[in-house]
């Protein structure tokens, strides 16, 4: 089953509810202002947009580039329309432009600027980008789907909030393609099932396991 996707300007429900994101009031009834999914099964109708740039929020664990390096700053690329720097206090290797990190917004001031706070400087692996707003997607349930890429790839991955994914080692090629069926079909249900099913048809290592395991029973009889 596919949930309901709405364009700006189109009606959620004409029901009394609690507005959640991505909605707005006209004349009694509810309206989506974002291309996205209709979430109104409980006492708030809201939106899951399937497009737009990253908007910080205080808290969110995000994946930047080193782009600049001023006095006591390092700025940071965020994969956002704004700013966003790091004290060189917070840290102690040498990084210079290109340097990947994450790292922690502890402030976002009124101009959407971004203050970040405990960093961690990634050595090689490589960054894979997906829409921002199907991040969630990537994460699943109680991180449901992010367990699952992370065992059909056996690749070290950390997910940002502002739309970049870092990972290394495992089968990163079969990574990308799960990411990008997740990125193309984020609208539909059952998504994690069909990852799982996507990831075992492809993997190379577990459909070995799953003929080693085949051949011990077939032994044992």
């Amino acid at each position: 089953m596919t949930k309901r996707l709405v364009i700006p300007g189109e009606l959620v429900t004409e029901e009394r509810k609690k507005l959640g994101s991505h909605v707005f009031v006209n004349e009694g009834k509810i309206y989506s202002d974002s291309i996205g999914l209709v979430n109104d099964e409980s006492d708030y109708a809201s939106v899951v947009p399937l497009e737009g740039k990253y908007t910080p929020q205080e808290g969110d664990l995000i994946i930047g580039v080193i782009s600049a390096e001023k006095f006591s700053v390092y700025t940071v690329d965020v994969n956002s329309f704004y700013q966003s720097i790091i004290s060189k206090k917070e840290l102690r290797e040498i990084v210079k432009p290109g340097s990947v990190v994450s790292a922690k917004i502890y402030k976002v001031n009124e101009l959407n600027e971004m203050e970040l706070g405990n960093p961690r400087l990634f050595f090689g692996g490589e960054i894979i980008e997906i829409g921002p707003v199907k991040i969630p997607r990537v994460i699943g349930r109680d991180g449901s789907m992010l367990n699952s890429l992370k065992e059909g790839t056996n690749s070290s991955i950390i997910v940002g909030r502002n739309g970049r994914i870092w990972a290394k080692g495992g089968d990163l090629d079969l990574l990308r393609k799960a990411i990008k069926k997740i990125e193309n079909e984020a609208h539909t249900e059952n998504l994690t099932n069909k990852i799982n099913e996507f990831l075992k048809k492809n993997s190379p290592k577990i459909e070995k396991k799953a003929k080693v395991e085949e051949e011990e029973m077939e032994s044992e009889e």
